[in-house]
């Protein structure tokens, strides 16, 4: 399989390229009821909100971009990540600037079906002038198989497997 064709979310046309796994909520507004997200969350294409009782859950859309070893072309995500108040803060006063470039201590927050998560994985959220969306490089000395896989590299033929998973969802 060297191309997959899929019809894109974004503009409805059909492309042959591997499309971006995105995630279209972090797993914490998904796991809220339909009335919960109703009350307590705000959450558009790059920004999600959840006002809890006791605490506010504040998360940006960033890129994650997965090496594949053996192949041209590499396995792009689209994560979702918490940020601290002081850093979202930030990032929504500079989100028009084109010129702003900094970095984030963020926590990814979208469950990965290859991985099992007891904890969330810490990351850098590094933004890039021209307003794409900020990157995400997980911390090296985190031990986790997915933290592994993204300094290693995956294969193609799982690369594959994970966006076939994602289609079929």
């Amino acid at each position: 399989m060297d191309n997959i064709k899929f019809i894109c979310d974004c503009c409805g046309k059909e492309h042959e390229s591997w499309p971006s796994l995105t995630y279209n909520t972090p797993s914490s507004y998904y796991n809220l009821s339909p009335q919960e997200q109703e009350e307590i969350a705000v959450i558009d294409q790059d920004f999600c909100v959840i006002k809890y009782p006791d605490h506010v859950d504040r998360f940006i859309r960033c890129v994650l971009i997965q090496k594949v070893n053996d192949h041209c072309e590499d396995l792009e995500y689209g994560f979702w990540v918490s940020l601290s108040e002081k850093s979202f803060k930030d990032y929504l006063e500079n989100f028009d600037n084109e010129n702003h470039e900094t970095q984030y201590f963020g926590w990814l927050c979208n469950y990965i079906p290859q991985y099992k998560f007891s904890n969330s994985v810490p990351t850098t959220v590094v933004t890039k002038s021209g307003n794409d969306r900020p990157e995400i490089f997980p911390h090296q000395d985190f031990d986790h198989p997915f933290v592994k896989d993204y300094y290693e590299g995956i294969t193609k033929e799982e690369a594959e497997k994970r966006i076939q998973g994602m289609l079929k969802n």
